[in-house]
């Protein structure tokens, strides 16, 4: 290809509307352009990524066994209220109804189309396993579309489903995709890491995520460097430190604790430690008013309180449905006398000895509250949010942090579907059972920008070479010279023969401006044919990755760059 030829416009400002650096810099790179919030068109350069990206998925899932196959993205309500998920998934929902008035929506996922399609097509134990997968556009009306391609209204997506005869099966299965998914991410040369995770509205009774580390990251997860343990902290969990000798039970005080509704105030003036003291805060959610109870140093983490809730809305009550149900305003509030609502302990609180809480009376709380007498919970769970410090709850080092993006998710969703759409099979007994399922995506767009996130500088893009736009530019400094564009077409020519990607920037255009374009591009090597080229009979090599620049003799390059790159695929 010739960038006189293409379609290439980069841009040197960066767009206002980009607040991340993957989002800036495929705008300013020429790979996408924005049609609406939410919504982009990929252009040339960055359809290519986005090819190079599915045909690494689609090579590792046909390893692993999976079948291809398309299925549509209009989707009738019908289906969707026959699992259930029709009232329940949310505003995210594209709805739309046609000329007749049916329901239908846009599909954001695809569970219960596969499910119908498997239903019908498999009823013999003999016909499992399955795999089956589509790479497709999903849509979803993201209440705030941001990041670019991060959170988008319209996206790429690999998902692919599994069916199986029982559990064991579904293990097998999960573990494929597990192992495929670890090939997909280390082949597009991302430093990434699985972690357990949250099933959210998929659902299921396991699942882990794929998270490329990047600072830029909207997930934060915890990991242990002694043991393989890691999560999303929306699921992590970690050790309960038991006292070795908790202090005995003292006697209930009122403290008067003037215009102090903050752990940090009561805290300092109590003289104690915020592990001294217990967090309580009200939820309202679709099953009613809830009653969260944590240590003061700690966090609810919501994630995991709605879940032990069991339903699927979750806000902070209000001041005046705090008041109602306790008696005063937050910042005073205890579980203490609390009646009506359920009471959610973690149980990291029932080993606190003495704590202090509040009294539900203005500017007062107790003192030497302690779990069993003075107050008791509906449950004690683990609700509180885990972060790096605490210990890890398989082999107890010290947990660690980072942050980062989401790209892909595996999950075990047994008979979750198939038992509200009765996908069944008959077994070798003639015995009509359920199948069991698993689910399994991956965000094309999101790897692609992830990996940007992942791999810049302050010049440009530095990707990987497996998926670059093109693997190598050839940059002649100028056109005008005849024997400098003769030496940079034939390279161009020989490295075609050779099966390299290649590009020549054979614009009428400054050596610097085509400089600027290649490192904002990032295309991994580039090959520049200069005077030296022509008096010295040699060129220079620069690899974007690491900057460094290398003299190759003319006869040489087309053997050394092809190898250099076939070596880094």
């Amino acid at each position: 290809m010739r960038v006189s030829q293409y379609m290439l416009s980069t841009l040197r400002e960066v767009p206002a509307e980009a607040e991340v650096v993957s989002h800036q810099l495929l705008v300013r790179a020429g790979m996408i352009r924005k049609l609406s919030a939410g919504v982009y068109t990929y252009l040339p350069l960055g359809w290519k990524v986005m090819q190079k990206i599915t045909n690494i998925v689609r090579e590792e899932m046909n390893r692993a066994g999976g079948q291809e196959i398309l299925m549509p993205i209009i989707q009738p309500a019908e289906l969707w209220q026959e699992s259930g998920r029709w009232n329940v998934y949310g505003d995210e929902l594209f709805r739309l109804k046609d000329r007749h008035q049916r329901d239908f929506c846009l599909g954001p996922t695809h569970e219960e189309i596969i499910t119908d399609l498997v239903r019908r097509e498999v009823s013999s134990y003999k016909q499992l396993p399955l795999l089956l997968y589509q790479i497709q556009s999903k849509f979803r009306d993201e209440r705030r579309p941001r990041f670019g391609l991060m959170r988008s209204r319209e996206f790429m997506m690999k998902d692919l489903y599994s069916f199986d005869r029982d559990e064991h099966g579904l293990d097998v299965s999960y573990k494929k995709m597990f192992d495929a998914y670890t090939n997909v991410f280390k082949r597009c040369g991302l430093t990434f890491r699985p972690v357990e995770a949250d099933s959210g509205a998929i659902g299921g009774s396991s699942t882990h995520e794929f998270m490329v580390l990047a600072n830029s990251g909207e997930a934060e997860i915890v990991f242990c460097s002694a043991c393989d343990y890691a999560a999303n902290v929306e699921r992590a969990e970690s050790l309960v430190e038991k006292k070795a000798a908790e202090e005995p039970a003292k006697e209930r005080e009122l403290l008067h604790t003037p215009g102090m509704h903050t752990i940090e105030q009561i805290s300092e003036f109590a003289k104690v430690p915020k592990e001294r003291t217990i967090k309580t805060l009200f939820y309202h959610t679709d099953k009613g008013l809830v009653c969260a109870v944590v240590r003061g140093d700690r966090d609810v983490n919501e994630i995991k309180l709605l879940n032990k809730v069991g339903g699927t809305e979750l806000r902070l009550a209000t001041d005046e449905e705090v008041v109602k149900v306790a008696g005063t305003r937050p910042g005073f509030v205890s579980p203490i006398g609390i009646t009506g609502v359920e009471i959610i302990v973690d149980e990291e609180v029932v080993h606190i000895s003495n704590a202090i809480a509040g009294a539900n009376q203005e500017d007062y709380h107790f003192i030497n509250v302690n779990y069993g007498r003075d107050f008791q919970a509906t449950q004690v769970t683990d609700i509180r949010t885990v972060k790096a410090g605490d210990r890890c709850p398989r082999c107890g080092a010290v947990l660690s942090s980072a942050r980062g993006i989401e790209v892909g998710q595996v999950f075990k969703l047994g008979t979750k579907y198939s038992a509200k759409l009765g996908a069944t099979y008959v077994d070798e007994d003639g015995q009509e059972k359920l199948i069991v399922m698993g689910c399994y995506g991956i965000g094309i767009g999101r790897t692609m920008a992830a990996s940007v996130e992942q791999n810049h500088d302050e010049k440009g893009i530095i990707w990987p070479v497996a998926i670059a736009p093109f693997e190598v530019i050839i940059v002649p400094a100028t056109m005008k010279d005849e024997k400098q564009a003769e030496i940079a077409e034939h390279l161009y020519q020989e490295l075609i023969k050779a099966g390299i990607d290649v590009i020549i920037d054979d614009r009428n255009e400054r050596a610097g401006v085509k400089f600027a374009d290649a490192d904002l591009i990032g295309y991994p090597y580039r090959i520049t044919v200069g005077k030296k080229t022509v008096s010295e009979n040699t060129v220079d090599l620069k690899t974007r990755a690491n900057g460094e620049e290398k003299t190759l003799p003319l006869p040489e390059v087309v053997e050394y760059v092809a190898r250099l790159v076939k070596e880094n695929r």
